[in-house]
């Protein structure tokens, strides 16, 4: 392939009303090279839209994907970040979680499967996130389990409140999570602190393989940073879209 075939795609803008939120909330829609209106396709929603676009290159890396590997084709709503609510949006004790969650659930999925020929499956949609959007895409798969079972997460900032969750629930059979984390995380400076997530998520990671969550656990050298996270999507997205 040509660098003119991986560039043969289509990323368009919209905004979805959000009476939960209180103001609209920008997206980016990923449609896949050769797609078709009449065929049903799976969807990755990802967390800090904008940034997982630019920064982590998930457009570049589908379309690889799909032209290189027969990937079947899916689609990609990136839901972009409000910046200065972004922890009160994302961290399940934040003052706008649950506003976040009801705008996620109930109005922006209904927004995109009213719009795009995408399959509501419960294995059809993954949910991908880097640090707190890890954290937020797992805690909504845990708020609707029949809709949501896939997640991607990406150095995820699970820590006590996510730990607590995760603990309270017995049976966590119907979730298969991809968890990648950096050895070098161990001291990632946050607006809430400095904490380590490494041994947050291998604590995490414990407490989904007892619940019988389904876990591709990654651990590898990396920082928390998206040069590191974006040369570890492709594989993410393989493991998300193998079935």
């Amino acid at each position: 392939m040509t660098a003119n075939d991986y560039s043969r795609r289509t990323v368009l803008k919209d905004m979805v009303p959000s009476r939960a939120l209180g103001k609209d909330r920008p997206l980016r829609i990923f449609l896949p090279p050769g797609y078709n209106e009449l065929v049903t396709h799976r969807v990755v929603y990802c967390q800090d839209g904008e940034e997982c676009f630019n920064f982590g290159r998930i457009a570049t890396h589908a379309t690889k994907l799909i032209l290189d590997e027969g990937v079947e084709p899916f689609l990609i709503i990136g839901v972009d970040v409000d910046m200065p609510n972004r922890t009160d949006e994302y961290a399940p004790d934040g003052r706008r979680f649950e506003a976040y969650a009801r705008f996620f659930l109930e109005e922006l999925m209904p927004f995109v499967e009213s719009r795009y020929p995408v399959r509501t499956g419960p294995g059809d949609r993954v949910l991908v996130g880097d640090s707190l959007g890890g954290t937020v895409s797992l805690h909504l798969s845990l708020q609707v389990p029949h809709s949501i079972q896939k997640v991607v997460s990406l150095s995820g900032a699970f820590l006590s409140s996510s730990a607590s969750a995760v603990s309270g629930i017995d049976d966590l059979s119907w979730l298969r999570l991809y968890q990648l984390i950096g050895t070098d995380e161990t001291s990632v400076e946050t607006s809430r602190g400095t904490f380590d997530f490494l041994a947050a998520n291998r604590l995490m990671h414990t407490l989904l393989v007892e619940r019988g969550a389904q876990v591709e656990y990654v651990e590898k050298p990396g920082k928390h940073i998206w040069g590191f996270w974006q040369n570890e999507l492709p594989d993410a997205l393989r493991w998300a879209l193998a079935e």
